[in-house]
Formats: structure tokens, C-alpha cells, sequence
């Protein structure tokens, strides 16, 4: 549970938000029906909500669902502007470890426990 925090937190606000908007969607409803003398309709309700939620869905949420979670993916999964660092930071912990006298099982050892393969970590690591 405490490991995706972050995304339950996400969730209960998504949720929250969600369940907000429709109440008080309904409660608007009603208001401008009666406001026309007519009676609120579930079903019209019911497709004046959803038309509006898609459209805050693809205006808002998609944009920044691709946004933040597009790019996070592409970076954890290893775009070429990803790796730069790691690559550079990876050559020198080897040198480092070459220079220290560290024998090159030793170095392959802790590759393969980290799961890196051409200065690369493979993505969806284990724990160690």
C-alpha cells in the first residue's frame, strides 16, 4: 500500500472529484428544470452529464494524462535523451571501480544484480 501511495492518493481524488461533479451536476440540474417549470429527467441528466465529463475527460485529463504520465514512461523506459546521464555517470562509476583495483566479475556481478546491460538499466528492475 505505502509503495504506490501516491497513486491511491490520485485515485481518492479522482474519485472525490468525480462523484462532486455529478452531485452537484444534479443539483444544478434540477434547479434549471425548475427554473422552466419542468421536472428534472434522469435520462436527460444522465446524457447532459456524460457529454459534459467527456468533454472535461478529453479537454483536461487526457492532455495531462499524456503529458505527465507519456513522458514519465518514455523517460523510465529509456528514451535516447533519457539515458545520456546514466551512460556518462555508468562509465565513470566503472572507471572508478577499474582504478580501485575491482576485477570485472565484480563489475559484471553488480550488473547483472541491477539488471543494466551496455550501461542501461532494464526497465521494471528487481529490489536488491
Amino acid at each position: 500500500m505505502r509503495k504506490y501511495a501516491y497513486g491511491w492518493i490520485t485515485v481518492a481524488f479522482f474519485l472525490v472529484s468525480i462523484i462532486g461533479h455529478w452531485v452537484f451536476g444534479w443539483y444544478a440540474f434540477v434547479d434549471a428544470a425548475r427554473e422552466h417549470g419542468q421536472s428534472p429527467d434522469l435520462n436527460a441528466y444522465l446524457v447532459e452529464m456524460g457529454r459534459d465529463t467527456f468533454e472535461n475527460w478529453q479537454s483536461e485529463f487526457l492532455q495531462l494524462l499524456w503529458q505527465v504520465v507519456g513522458l514519465a514512461y518514455f523517460l523510465y523506459a529509456g528514451s535516447p535523451a533519457s539515458k545520456e546521464n546514466d551512460d556518462r555517470m555508468e562509465a565513470k562509476m566503472d572507471l572508478l571501480l577499474k582504478l580501485s583495483g575491482t576485477d570485472q566479475a565484480t563489475i559484471d556481478e553488480l550488473d547483472r544484480r541491477y539488471l543494466r546491460v551496455d550501461g542501461h538499466a532494464k526497465p521494471h528492475g528487481h529490489d536488491v
